[in-house]
């Protein structure tokens, strides 16, 4: 193998399938990226069997060839050298890669890659065809619900629907649930539902975010397919192929959870709500990250007037907090309580100026949904805590 890039190009493409490498895995090509040649590219690929990264990069090929070298190695010793074009070559007999770079040099020891694992590639056209940044945004409203306990897998991924012309994702850990919708451009030809590890899914955000903007002017898509064997997904992006394991089992019935109806319907500013809940966040981390919300309407019953909503948090030793915040309340008076962490991670994605809160009493869960979504939907429930 013989081949030639730019250092740049080579290290976004390490910084995208570094994340994959294993560090812990008992099998040492695992902590190895493979380079490989493929069709005039240069190929990195890294996997640690449960989420596998292609990236494609622009070089010059000279001779065909594939190897793995040690990915932190590879990473550091790349990113350390200047903005010129980057010389690779395999030296077969000892699998070791020489580097050249400008007045800088490298030889590192590799390991065959017939060792490394196989890792699927997008052969044809996916399943179904989504917009790169309305899914990043889908799963950042998603994917921080999902329970971080294994004692539970399903509820550690992220449950994607696909049925006619919707397409869904949900996630819970128990105490708080997240669903966002949106509409495909075209309807899928059977429904299919698979639950996908919300670390995947939160990785195939980081990776949107890193991709260099669409040279066209139509936004850049992905395209999602479940293999036919029904145990992975595999989305193909620009110059890049995301591959996941799926989890095995039934995600809990999310729509018995959402509240059909409530008894006070109250509209707040989306940025002084985070920013109120925020400073109670302060005194509320020292107990049992508790925030009060006393809801108060400022007209009759029935009819929606300007009213209050007051924030308290104490904390034994350090003292207490009240905000005090303006809102349109529809309903009777209430107090509630919330996790201060919970109501920051589903306030922080909502990007509408206003959010509508929905509560029945204070035990029941309170439904938190953006005003003025349009036709992509965003549910966000959370139970309540036990008020001190």
């Amino acid at each position: 193998m013989r081949v030639s890039c730019l250092q740049e190009n080579l290290a976004r493409g390490l910084a995208i399938v570094g994340r994959a490498v294993s560090h812990r895995s008992t099998l040492p090509v695992l902590g190895n990226i493979m380079l490989s040649t493929d069709r005039g590219r240069l190929r990195l690929s890294a996997t640690n069997l449960e989420i596998g990264i292609h990236c494609w990069v622009g070089a010059k090929v000279e001779d065909e060839g594939a190897t793995t070298v040690p990915a932190r190695l590879l990473t550091d010793f790349v990113n350390t050298l200047p903005p010129e074009p980057i010389e690779l070559s395999l030296v077969v007999r000892t699998q070791s890669v020489n580097l050249k770079c400008a007045r800088y040099e490298a030889n590192i020891k590799g390991i065959d890659a017939s060792e490394f694992p196989l890792i699927p590639t997008a052969e044809a056209d996916g399943m179904v065809e989504l917009e790169l940044a309305g899914l990043r945004r889908m799963i950042d409203q998603v994917a921080f619900a999902a329970a971080t306990d294994e004692s539970r897998p399903t509820l550690t991924g992220v449950y994607a629907s696909f049925r006619d012309s919707l397409f869904t994702l949900a996630a819970t850990d128990g105490y708080r649930l997240s669903v966002r919708e949106t509409q495909l451009a075209q309807p899928v030809k059977e429904p299919v539902s698979v639950i996908v590890p919300a670390r995947s899914m939160m990785e195939l955000a980081r990776i949107i975010g890193q991709l260099p903007p669409p040279e066209e002017e139509e936004p850049a898509t992905v395209q999602v397919t479940v293999t036919p064997a029904g145990n992975q997904i595999l989305f193909h992006m620009p110059h890049v192929d995301l591959l996941s394991q799926l989890i095995e089992g039934t995600f809990p019935d999310y729509q018995v959870i959402i509240p059909k109806s409530y008894a006070t319907r109250t509209v707040l500013d989306t940025a002084a709500f985070l920013k109120a809940t925020r400073v109670a966040s302060l005194f509320a981390r020292d107990g049992s990250n508790i925030v009060n919300l006393q809801i108060t309407p400022g007209g009759a019953i029935g009819h929606p007037a300007p009213g209050t909503v007051t924030l308290t948090a104490t904390s034994a030793d350090l003292g207490d907090n009240v905000s005090e915040m303006d809102a349109l309340v529809e309903g009777a008076d209430i107090g509630i309580a919330f996790s201060a962490r919970y109501l920051l991670d589903v306030l922080s994605v909502i990007d509408t100026e206003q959010v509508v809160l929905e509560t029945s009493s204070p035990t029941s869960p309170g439904v938190i949904r953006p005003v003025g979504a349009g036709r992509e939907l965003f549910t966000h429930v959370v139970m309540p805590m036990r008020p001190h």
